[in-house]
């Protein structure tokens, strides 16, 4: 296993095909859920994924301040579901944290998680900073590490 960070101008063609690929694959396909994936935040993010060989196991990005939010935030979490319960996406999210602090210098993160995650992301250290909300029909809550 092997974990990349790279800008979007550094994707290959296929690792972009790859991970447009599995995040259709889980976001829309799977939860059943029609929205607009590509959707320009891509070019001004960091994408950190872990390959085994060729084969994309799980993936995020992390779009830069001003983004998503006025800080800089993590997204579009993912895991190949035959790499699930693994320890793959706190893996995937402990290299994002360190990244974000050691290489990005910020001290702020700020997430919108699915609400069925809450525990797992506080297990990361993340709290709760709204209500419940829906996006895309599916219950979110905004958190905060930092």
């Amino acid at each position: 296993m092997e974990y990349f960070f790279k800008s979007f101008q550094e994707l290959s063609v296929e690792e972009l095909y790859d991970i447009l690929k599995l995040r259709n694959q889980i976001f829309i396909i799977e939860q059943e859920c029609i929205y607009q994936d590509c959707d320009g935040k891509d070019k001004d993010s960091i994408h950190l994924f872990i390959k085994d060989e060729e084969k994309l196991l799980a993936y995020l990005r992390i779009p830069f301040k001003g983004v998503t939010y006025r800080d800089i935030s993590i997204g579009r979490v993912v895991v190949d579901p035959r790499y699930r319960n693994r320890g793959l996406a706190r893996k995937l999210l402990i290299k994002a944290i360190d990244y974000i602090k050691d290489i990005l210098k910020e001290d702020k993160i700020v997430i919108s998680a699915q609400l069925y995650l809450k525990s797992f992301y506080e297990s990361l250290g993340f709290k709760v900073m709204s209500e419940t909300y829906l996006e895309d029909n599916i219950p979110h809550i905004e958190m905060h590490l930092g």
